[in-house]
Order: structure tokens, then sequence, then C-alpha cells
């Protein structure tokens, strides 16, 4: 086992490993900007190191500091949360250059499935149904727009080093598309430092449905169910839960199968995700692999048991798996909202400012990763992510009812967030009947916005 990690993050996640390695007698390194020297991250570590000033490019991005950080303070791996440098294969190599472990997959297959384009085209090798599209990335206008006009519109524009649904954009006729692809691109380049996208059908009201791996370097492959995540706004997510009120049981089995097989056949290590996109047929098309911990892995150990950051550390320190599949037992419902400092009323803008009263939910079932605390300052420079709400309940009902209880006690003066419309949406009919897509948000907005101003 590792003796000292350094986490290449801030905020919840980087809160999250920290606590992970601390209950495996693992020592921490934090980095931070100069803006979050008094973030909680920094203040948890064992040690913490600043890397620059507070824009992402020269801190939590800049990897030569991060890894000078890392030999200075002689941790032996990098953790790299989400978003950042998670998913970026320049790093991996820099650090396996520098003889430091990356926590995550090495670089060939990040390479491999990290790039959207390169892993459609994986996918569809190892028999696993992909949703039409371009056949690599797209890499000018006219090209772009020939293939759009072959697979036929309404197509999605997509990042291929994307994540979190950034650097994306629908066109639903050739006018939308010059305009969309440019938007595409520029979001791609500022988010991820790469303009590269590719083209792909846009399926009309699917479910976001993605199954949670966990590997290791001898080959052993299990799954941890499935996460529906389809409750988005602008394709980004806002409630996941676990299980999948839409998915049966039989299809549950033929996804989670067709994960591993994927999982087998590239031979990857660590934590993982495939995404599909299932219609309202039940018929699913892959869409993507994130190659590292998701936001809303913590659904996945509620009903499991399982301590997914825990058991990424191991594998990544060349322990065997400690369970095989017939192990993983699935128990209860569980569901995540994402707090956001964020006003709803003004089209969801950011909201940074200073947290004055802050008190957060407890009791049975309940969990809350955050970083955040009474006279904390929320910087403009990051994601506007607060907290993650997490409840356990053995029936999706229960769960609901505890979701909705843990919100009303959520009490966070001082900025702007959208827990109102959290509440909205778990009182909404078709949301508690489960009849929901990624057009949720969209078609239900003015009822949602109507019961979000009676909170």
């Amino acid at each position: 086992m590792f003796r000292k990690i350094l986490i290449a993050n801030r905020g919840e996640i980087a809160v999250t490993v920290i606590r992970a390695c601390r209950e495996m007698g693992v020592q921490t390194v934090a980095v931070c900007s100069e803006i979050d020297r008094n973030a909680l991250h920094a203040q948890l570590a064992d040690e913490c190191v600043c890397i620059g000033p507070d824009a992402s490019k020269d801190s939590y991005l800049n990897m030569q500091a991060i890894l000078s950080a890392c030999l200075t303070t002689g941790a032996e791996a990098i953790h790299p949360g989400f978003g950042f440098l998670s998913e970026n294969a320049v790093f991996a190599r820099l650090c396996e250059k520098c003889q430091i472990k990356f926590i995550g997959p090495d670089a060939k297959i990040m390479d491999m499935m990290g790039n959207k384009a390169n892993a459609r085209k994986t996918a569809e090798q190892a028999g696993i149904p992909v949703i039409p599209g371009s056949q690599g990335a797209a890499k000018e206008l006219t090209a772009a727009m020939r293939d759009a006009e072959r697979i036929g519109y309404p197509v999605l524009i997509k990042a291929s080093q994307g994540g979190g649904g950034r650097g994306m954009r629908a066109a639903y006729c050739e006018a939308d598309f010059k305009s969309a692809f440019q938007m595409a691109k520029t979001e791609a380049k500022a988010c991820f430092g790469d303009d590269e996208v590719y083209i792909e059908k846009l399926i009309i009201e699917p479910r976001h449905i993605e199954i949670q791996l966990l590997c290791d370097e001898y080959g052993h492959v299990v799954h941890l169910g499935d996460r529906d995540c389809s409750v988005q706004r602008r394709n980004q997510k806002i409630i996941e839960e676990a299980s999948s009120p839409f998915m049966t049981d039989e299809l549950r089995m033929r996804m989670g199968q067709a994960a591993v097989c994927l999982a087998r056949k590239i031979g990857y290590q660590g934590v993982g995700t495939i995404e599909f996109l299932v219609d309202k047929d039940r018929n699913f098309y892959f869409m993507e692999m994130n190659t590292r911990i998701q936001v809303e892995h913590p659904i996945s150990e509620a009903i499991t048991g399982v301590n997914l950051i825990q058991e990424q550390i191991r594998v990544a320190a060349g322990e065997i798996l400690r369970f095989s599949q017939r192990d993983i037992v699935f128990r209860g419902h569980s569901i995540e909202c994402r707090i956001n400092a964020e006003d709803p009323g003004f089209d969801f803008r950011p909201c940074p400012g200073t947290i004055s009263t802050l008190h957060m939910p407890g009791g049975q079932g309940i969990r809350i990763d955050s970083a955040i605390y009474q006279g904390y300052t929320i910087p403009p420079f990051y994601d506007s992510l607060l907290a993650k709400v997490i409840v356990w309940a053995p029936t999706r009902e229960e769960a609901i009812m505890r979701m909705r209880r843990a919100l009303m006690e959520f009490i966070i003066v001082g900025v702007k967030t959208n827990i109102d419309f959290h509440l909205a949406i778990l009182r909404e009919k078709d949301f508690i009947l489960g009849h929901y897509d990624n057009t949720y948000i969209d078609r239900k907005k003015d009822v949602l916005f109507e019961k979000t101003s009676a909170e």
C-alpha cells in the first residue's frame, strides 16, 4: 500500500479522497491555488502545497507544479479525482516518467477510451451497440456537415475529450449546424484544452444509464450496478439514483455484462464508468466511458456497501480485487442531489459569495459530501458544486421522502442555491412515478419553477 498520496484536485472530491486515505492509514498531500489556501481540503490533509494563482490553468491544471509538489513531499501516487487532469493521458505519462503512480488507468487506455471518438470504435469492435455517428473526429466544418447529413438530423456535436456534459451542442437542422459546431469546439477548447469534436445521432427522449466498474490488473472485473442520470439541465446531471426505476432485471443484466465485456477486452484497470443511452423501447447504445471516479459514485457505494475510492487505491497499489461479481449484492435504493451555488430564478446563474449560516442535514441513511463550512467564501473560478446529498432507504419511495426531509433541513445563508429546485423535482408527479428522461427538465420547467417559487 502507498505510504503517501497527493490529491490533484479540490472541493468535495479532494475531501472524500483524504477521508478514504485516513481510514486506510495513508498520509495525504493537498494542493491548492492561492485563493484556496483556507479551503477545507487544504486544512484536512496532512500536508498542503500551494501550486499557483487562482485560475485553474495556473494551478489545478498546472502539471509541472503538481508533479513538483509530489516529488518534493515524497508522495508515491497521485489521485486526480474527477475533472481537471483526471482523464489527461499526457499527465498520466508524465507521472509514469517521474516514477509516480497515477491512480487511474494507464495512458494507452485513456487515449483509447478517454477520447470519445476512439471509444466508440472500440465499443463497436467489442460488439456493443453504438449510436450512429462520424467515423472518428470531425476535424473541419465541411466534412462535419457531410457527416451530419449522412447520419440524419437531429445530431449531437460532442467534445472528443469531453465529460460532465460540457463541449456538447445539438443541431436539429442544417441551419443550426455551423453555430452549434463552433460553440462545441470553443467550449471543448476552454474546458479540456482540445477542440476536437465528433458527431453522433441525437436519440430522442433517451434515458442516461451508466454502469459502474471496478477492475484490477490481473483481469478481474466486477460491475456495481446501474445509475440513472437522466435528470439533467443543459447536459449537466442534477439528480442521480441507483438503481434506475426504468430498468428491468433482464436489461440490467445485459448492460452489466456488456460493460464488463468491454472492460475485459481493453484490459481496463481501476474504477470506470460505461455510459449508455437507452431509448423508449429499452434498446441501449454505448455513449462513452469515463476513465475516472464519477461525481455520483456514492449512490453505487450506498447500494453495494463498497467504498469505491478505497478500492480504487488498493488496485492502483497492485492488490488483487477482494471480491467477485457474486459477492456484489444490491440492497435498497439511493438518490443523490447536487447542491450548487446558483440562482434558478436567473437562469441558474452561478452565485459565489460567503456562507454566513450553514446547517447540514443528518440522521439515518443520509450522507453529505461537501467542502463548505460556515464563513467559507465560494470563489468564482471553479465549478459551482457546493455539496452532494446522498440518501439510502429500503425502497425508492422511502428514499424520495428521506431526500425531501434532508433538503428541508439543509440551510445555506449568504448565497443562492438550487435546493428549492430539487425539492420541486422531488414533489413532481412524473419524477415520483419514475416517468422521466433526458428532456424532463425542459418539458417540466414551467411546473418546476412554479413549485420552486412556492417553496
